[in-house]
C-alpha cells in the first residue's frame, strides 16, 4: 500500500471576497508542482460562495466537472439550455465534452453557498456536452456509504466518462467503514468533510485528505461524533 496525506493547511486558499476557497491541487493562481492532481482527479476546490455572488459565464471542455453542495443553494445556467438550483442532498455533473459555458452563483439574499467542486478527467474526449442533477434519496442514512458517482448510467448516482467512483457518507464515532477498490487501477482520494477518522497509518482531521494506492481494500475508523467523508476513486494512471 502507498499513501500521500494532504493535511488541510497544506491546501492553496484564495480569498476574492465574494469567494472562499481552498485548493486541493493546483489551480488558478495556486501552483505546487507536488500537487498537481491525484490520478485522473484533477481539481477538488472546496468553495464558500457569499449571498448574491456567482462565476460568470465561462468556458469548459474535455472534463468531467461535479458539484457536489454542503450547504446553501447553488444556481446553475448552462449554454444547453439547463437552468436549475441545486441543494445539499443532491448532486450535479457536467461533461464539457466538446465545449460548453456555464454560469453558477449564489440565488439567496442572506445565506452563503458551500460546495466542492470536482474535476476528473474523461476517457474520451470531445463527447457531446450534457448535464445530469439527482437527489441523493437516502444521504441522511448513517453508519453507510453512499455511492453517488459510477462509470455507469445504470448504477447508484450521477455518471461520468471515466472509470471513477464517489462515495459518500455520515458516520457515528468508532463506526468502522470498509471499502473496497471497484478496479485495481484505481487510487482512492480520502477527504474528510467533517469530524475525522483514522487508519492504521494515519489519523485525519476535518478537510485533511489521503490518497491511496497499490492496495485492494482500506479500513477507516469515525474518531467523532457525525464524522463525514468523502470517498473518490480514479484511475492513478493514464
Amino acid at each position: 500500500m502507498k499513501t500521500l496525506y494532504h493535511p488541510n493547511h497544506s491546501r492553496g486558499h484564495a480569498n476574492h471576497g465574494w469567494l472562499n476557497s481552498f485548493h486541493s491541487f493546483s489551480f488558478a493562481n495556486y501552483f505546487n508542482a507536488q500537487k498537481m492532481n491525484f490520478g485522473l482527479l484533477r481539481v477538488l476546490n472546496d468553495d464558500t460562495v457569499a449571498p448574491g455572488m456567482g462565476f460568470g459565464t465561462h468556458p469548459h471542455d474535455n472534463m468531467e466537472i461535479i458539484s457536489i453542495p454542503l450547504s446553501g443553494d447553488l444556481r446553475h445556467r448552462d449554454s444547453m439550455g439547463n437552468e436549475t438550483t441545486i441543494k445539499e442532498g443532491e448532486i450535479q455533473v457536467m461533461s464539457a465534452g466538446s465545449g460548453v459555458t456555464h454560469s453558477e452563483f449564489n440565488p439567496n439574499k442572506n445565506v452563503e453557498v458551500k460546495f466542492l467542486q470536482i474535476w476528473i478527467i474523461p476517457n474520451e474526449r470531445n463527447v457531446t456536452p450534457r448535464y445530469d442533477q439527482q437527489k441523493l434519496l437516502d444521504a441522511n442514512e448513517k453508519n453507510k456509504l453512499h455511492q453517488v458517482l459510477s462509470p455507469s448510467p445504470d448504477d447508484e448516482g450521477v455518471w461520468i466518462h471515466q472509470n471513477a467512483w464517489f462515495h459518500m457518507g455520515r458516520f457515528d464515532e468508532n463506526e468502522v467503514i470498509e471499502y473496497k477498490w471497484k478496479s485495481n487501477d484505481n487510487g482512492l482520494y480520502a477527504f474528510v468533510l467533517d469530524g475525522g477518522f483514522e487508519t492504521d497509518l494515519h489519523k485525519l482531521n476535518t478537510r485533511d485528505a489521503l490518497g491511496i494506492w497499490d492496495t485492494e481494500q482500506i479500513t477507516l475508523k469515525a474518531t467523532a461524533a457525525e464524522s463525514r467523508i468523502l470517498l473518490i476513486e480514479v484511475p492513478v494512471t493514464n
